[in-house]
């Protein structure tokens, strides 16, 4: 057996650790999707970054690690930025090292992570806008306008020729309950680069004029991604939030949202939709007029038949009242009578007794006469005339 050349696996382990990072000196960025996240106790993130062919199909996978230096920095940045948490399955744009080590072997360190990649350039711009308008205490500011209880005057922006905006007003026009809602439009492009801008123009008419109207509704129909993403532009939030009327957004289908709803007063998933809630404002409050219409009458019903037994009770309990009265009153004629005919100076002359009289003057004292004079004394079958002869004064 002749000799041969013979390494350990330690020399060997550190031929290939410099042949890789030798190979593979600087930074790289790749795409990849994680797989099982795991952090240890020592703060240091361990994953597998995996990529998948387009049936979904592993056909690389590679350990990687966050040492804790660096992952108490990036997992908040991405977190943050994506509204997402640094997890298993997601896809990622991630600055890697490769290196080698003789007991782990190949390991790429993760130096730092781009999420606008992960949450898509839109994404990423549409996430900000909602941070900015929070911070700015936008969202709930349209939300505290009060709804009027019969919005009957309606201003709407919408494009004049859209699918969107005939459903909406045929729903109008042929509801069942035959409410007549006055609905002016304003027309304005409703996708594309210059929507925004157009719908801030329209909202702009309908402000100086909102005196005419009870409340805003923006409608448009469905559409991709890309053709609704006017309705997550910052200054038209912003607008909508300060609009001095309630605004109702019904944009999309079903599952779109975007930051004009969120600002919104009421956000409906479509422009039908933004009908029946307006005809609905309406039904209800028939239906609660209809039934305090039905409460009154029932009221009014029993209140009646207890006024009524309460009015005959009060007028037999008047006419007893009066009919005592009348009997006291009728006692009191009496005496007053009995006292007037006592007073009665013909009743004192019955008891004989006389009234002197001087011409047309009473006579009351004996100093009003003189030895001579003519006096008539009236008494009760008649009077007679007499001539004083002799005058006595008690003082005297």
């Amino acid at each position: 057996m002749g000799e041969r050349d013979t390494m350990t696996l330690a020399e060997l382990q550190e031929i290939i650790k410099r042949g890789v990072e030798g190979a593979l000196p600087g930074k790289y960025w790749i795409k990849a999707e994680t797989g099982e996240v795991k952090v240890n106790s020592s703060g240091h993130c361990y994953t597998d970054l995996i990529d998948k062919d387009k049936k979904g199909l592993v056909n690389a996978r590679l350990s990687a690690v966050i040492w804790s230096s660096s992952y108490r920095v990036l997992r908040p940045y991405f977190e943050s930025t994506t509204g997402a948490k640094f997890q298993r399955g997601i896809s990622v744009l991630v600055c890697v090292v490769v290196q080698y080590s003789s007991i782990y072997g190949l390991t790429l360190v993760i130096t730092d992570i781009d999420p606008s990649f992960t949450v898509g350039e839109y994404e990423l711009k549409r996430q900000q806008t909602i941070a900015k308008l929070k911070e700015e205490g936008m969202i709930e500011l349209n939300k505290s306008i009060p709804l009027d209880p019969l919005p009957g005057r309606v201003a709407v922006i919408s494009s004049e020729t859209a699918a969107g905006y005939r459903d909406f007003i045929k729903h109008i026009n042929s509801n069942d309950y035959g409410f007549q809602l006055i609905v002016e439009l304003f027309p304005a492009p409703m996708q594309g680069e210059s929507a925004p801008s157009g719908i801030i123009e329209a909202m702009d008419r309908v402000a100086l004029a909102a005196d005419s109207f009870d409340m805003l509704i923006i409608i448009r129909g469905g559409g991709s991604a890309m053709d609704l993403s006017c309705f997550d532009d910052y200054e038209l939030a912003l607008n909508i939030a300060q609009f001095p009327l309630p605004v109702i957004t019904g944009i999309g289908h079903d599952h779109d949202f975007h930051v004009a709803d969120m600002v919104a007063h009421t956000s409906v998933k479509t422009p039908t939709a933004a009908a029946d809630f307006l005809i609905d404002i309406f039904a209800r409050e028939e239906q609660q007029l209809t039934f305090l219409s039905r409460r009154v009458s029932l009221s009014l019903l029993n209140r009646s038949e207890k006024e009524t037994a309460r009015i005959e009770g009060l007028r037999e309990r008047i006419g007893a009242i009066i009919s005592n009265r009348l009997i006291k009153a009728q006692h009191l004629l009496e005496i007053a009578e009995r006292r007037i005919e006592l007073a009665n100076p013909l009743s004192i002359l019955d008891k004989g007794f006389a009234i002197p009289m001087k011409g047309k003057k009473r006579l009351r004292r004996i100093g009003e006469l003189g030895e001579g004079d003519t006096i008539t004394l009236i008494m009760t079958d008649g009077k007679a005339e007499c001539i004083i002869k002799e005058i006595e004064n008690e003082k005297d």
